[in-house]
């Protein structure tokens, strides 16, 4: 056969383009801040980036960040039976033959990608079939190798070859919220907009909150109806109240006041009744599975399900105030007791009308192995992955469900947090998926950028196309949608 195999996805995308060397950054447009390092771009030329700085609060600093010139362009990827562009060396060897055989002059070659070792995941190697690669202006030539190929009954796409995760010259494109906790004087917040079923923007939260500044927050339901998508997956605490259980042991960041403390987190939930009996609930304001109890409060902004099961309408003082089939609105200064299955007989049986209903939700803190006292000003926002513990990489991948190929080694947009050793928060914004203008991070990168920003703590929470950082109501960064996307949560600094 004429391919050949390449060791190590790195060395292939040098081959990408002619090398152009980068131009030197251009000064900074104001003084430096006292939290802003000063010294050499972690990523891509080792040089000091572009930088920008706007005061937008007392102790509370916007910098716009730009650094590097992209050298790379397009590929063609061949997709696997499965419809991934990677899988094992057999199958990309098999798919380089499928190529060949197909008589299309087409040159197939099967490159190693290696997933890099994270803190609790090994290192994984797996294998691509590239053709071809094509500079930043040419991707219509790439284009038209797609084409030919699906004509041929064979699945490929283009791909941008600063994307993958190996070795680039950039260009990033940050955007970086730098609070100084001896100057500021506001507070930390979570929203999930109006209700916790709808998604919302950050700039429309923001404005609910009456926020400074913030972030989109964690991740949403999007395997779930389209109504309830605005479903945080994980931990949300909203003023004291517990808005969404945890996924144990996953990231989440815990606000309160004018603190940050990144940690991982579960829920332990349980209802008890006027009759004496107790039992676990397995969910807050999400859709209900077979055999479940699940708690709805007043912010779920849906009726229940109408699953032949059972509810309990309770007060906020815990009176029952009704016994009713399921499927319903929660009303306000309600909470809903709804039960599927074997739990509406726990319901039946246990729960009356007139009789007291108690939810006791409790969020333990698994690093310092206590529980969270869950106080007005108490916001807690589920996270992504863990990036930097104790001022070193510690990426948590697995055990935070993100720990394929894509979410690690390939670079997308991502908005990340960090606490500095004084306390300081730091809210970061790398835009991404725009080829030639900004390359986005991947974790490695990320816990690289916060490191270096002075973060001895950091989590990323969702990225991609959800990526916003909004200033005064307004989005400063690019969204790689084209335009805000509506989220489950979000992050703020308020006055």
């Amino acid at each position: 056969m004429s391919r050949r195999l390449i060791v190590g996805l790195a060395t292939a995308t040098a081959l990408a383009v002619s090398a152009v060397p980068a131009a030197p950054a251009e000064a900074a447009r104001t003084a430096p801040s006292a939290g802003f390092p000063s010294g050499k771009f972690p990523l891509g030329p080792r040089q000091a980036p572009e930088r920008t700085h706007q005061s937008i609060a007392r102790g509370v600093d916007l910098f716009h960040i730009r650094h590097g010139k992209s050298t790379d362009g397009y590929t063609v990827t061949v997709l696997m039976p499965n419809g991934r562009d990677h899988g094992t060396r057999e199958q990309a060897e098999a798919k380089a033959a499928e190529v060949e055989e197909a008589g299309l002059d087409l040159q197939p070659v099967v490159r190693r990608i290696v997933r890099p070792a994270v803190a609790d995941a090994p290192a994984r190697e797996y294998f691509a079939v590239h053709i071809g690669m094509w500079s930043l202006k040419n991707r219509s030539k790439a284009d038209k190798v797609v084409a030919k190929l699906k004509k041929a009954g064979i699945r490929a796409k283009t791909d941008y070859l600063g994307d993958d995760g190996a070795k680039t010259t950039g260009p990033w494109d940050m955007h970086v919220l730098m609070v100084d906790p001896a100057r500021f004087r506001g507070s930390y917040k979570a929203s999930v907009g109006k209700t916790v079923a709808k998604r919302e923007t950050t700039s429309a939260m923001s404005r609910l909150t009456k926020a400074i500044a913030g972030v989109n927050g964690g991740f949403f339901n999007i395997h779930t109806a389209k109504k309830l998508q605005g479903d945080p997956v994980g931990i949300s605490v909203v003023n004291g109240k517990l808005l969404s259980e945890a996924v144990p042991g996953r990231s989440a960041v815990i606000l309160k006041g004018r603190t940050a403390r990144i940690t991982e987190v579960t829920t332990l939930l349980r209802v008890s009744s006027s009759t004496g009996a107790q039992t676990d609930v397995q969910g807050v304001n999400r859709a209900v599975g077979e055999d479940e109890l699940v708690v709805y409060t007043e912010e779920f902004g849906q009726k229940t399900a109408a699953d032949g099961g059972l509810e309990a309408v309770v007060d906020n003082t815990g009176v029952v105030l009704r016994i009713r089939r399921a499927g319903g609105a929660v009303p306000r200064g309600t909470w809903v007791l709804h039960g599927s299955g074997i739990t509406a007989e726990w319901i039946n049986s246990n729960v009356v009308e007139g009789g007291t209903l108690q939810f006791t939700p409790t969020v333990v803190d698994l690093r310092k192995r206590r529980t969270v006292r869950l106080t007005p000003d108490t916001h807690i926002v589920g996270g992504g992955v863990g990036l930097v513990r104790n001022g070193k990489t510690a990426i948590n991948a697995k055990v935070n469900g993100h720990a394929s190929v894509n979410m690690i080694l390939r670079r997308h947009p991502r908005t990340l947090l960090g606490v500095t050793k004084s306390g300081g928060l730091i809210l970061a914004t790398v835009d991404g998926r725009k080829p030639g203008v900004a390359v986005g991070a991947s974790m490695t990168e990320s816990a690289q950028l916060m490191r270096w920003l002075g973060a001895k703590q950091a989590i990323s929470l969702d990225g991609g196309g959800s990526t916003a950082m909004v200033v005064r109501h307004k989005v400063v960064n690019k969204p790689s949608d084209g335009r805000e996307r509506p989220v489950g949560d979000a992050v703020f600094i308020t006055p």
